[in-house]
């Protein structure tokens, strides 16, 4: 059987997983590229319903052509070729193809090969961390969808709800079958799972509000309430805290020195989502271990 070798060989499962990781972080690229622009086209596109609306009934609106996570077919920026089968290869064909183009020797940016071997490195952690068995494939999917989420999230300051919903029911119908996250942590059962969903957009909602009202100013996004919300979902309320310190910490660190290096002001707008994401991967890892260490908080006996 195809599944014995992995279940008796971790090293196999290991090396397995990292491969699985590498073909994963090529797609992660297009859906990183690509859900942005169907997110822009959507909204093009109900904009154009409206004002159609009042329009000579008879008339046919001018339709785009398809553009999915499947199609088009992936190609080159620049000159618009292609990219073949072999071409595509995660991280070996950007170092054979001289980091440019095939046809048109345009450089290929090095933010490819990084996303891909990046979640190569995650998934290898991940099938070592927690070796064979269920708890491994679901906390593939979550760092998978994490390193979507954070670099769209870079690129644009939009976390798009097409990840941030799937992400949520997936660690809600993930607590039915009580998923151990990190050694000596507690399972996260249903009613922790419900409440630390709620909790987590409410409480991300009210800091929003209280900003809003004594700023008149936005200090995040809507996309930030709902994935801290997901990270509840998967991970319960007891971890909420630690993750959102987390977060703000190095968000903190990380703004002063963007405005340091690039002489902006106070009011530079950072995305959060990254932090988050971050705080929430390694909380997924370190489990209740990161509660008891270093904050003394929600220890079990």
């Amino acid at each position: 059987m195809f599944l014995e070798p992995l279940i008796a060989y971790p090293a196999l499962f290991i090396g397995f997983t990292v491969a699985v990781g590498l073909l994963i972080g090529s797609f992660l690229n297009v859906v990183i590229y690509r859900v942005p622009i169907m997110m822009d086209k959507a909204l093009r596109a109900e904009c154009a319903a409206l004002a159609d609306q009042g329009a000579d009934p008879g008339s046919t609106p001018a339709q785009d052509p398809p553009f999915n996570l499947m199609v088009p077919r992936s190609a080159c920026p620049a000159c618009k070729a292609p990219i073949t089968a072999m071409q595509n290869i995660p991280v070996v064909s950007w170092i054979a193809l001289g980091r440019k183009c095939a046809s048109c020797k345009t450089p290929i940016s090095v933010r490819y090969p990084l996303v891909e071997a990046a979640t190569g490195i995650l998934s290898g952690f991940i099938a070592w961390h927690y070796g064979y068995g269920g708890t491994a494939l679901a906390a593939l999917a979550f760092t998978w969808f994490l390193i979507a989420l954070t670099m769209i999230d870079f690129d644009t300051q939009y976390l798009p709800d097409q990840l941030t919903y799937p992400l949520l029911w997936l660690g809600l119908l993930g607590s039915l079958w009580h998923p151990v996250w990190g050694d000596g942590a507690a399972p996260v059962t249903p009613r922790d799972s419900i409440i630390g969903a709620a909790a987590g957009y409410l409480s991300l909602w009210s800091v929003y509000w209280a900003f809003k009202l004594l700023t008149g100013k936005e200090g995040m996004g809507y996309g930030d309430f709902k994935l801290f919300a997901a990270l509840g979902a998967w991970m319960g309320w007891m971890m909420l805290l630690p993750i959102i310190i987390f977060a703000s910490a190095v968000g903190a660190i990380f703004g002063v020195v963007i405005m340091i290096r690039q002489r902006k002001g106070k009011d530079t707008q950072i995305a959060f989502g990254p932090f988050l994401a971050i705080a929430g991967w390694f909380a997924l890892v370190g489990g209740n271990a990161m509660v008891e260490r270093y904050l003394g908080l929600f220890a079990h006996d």
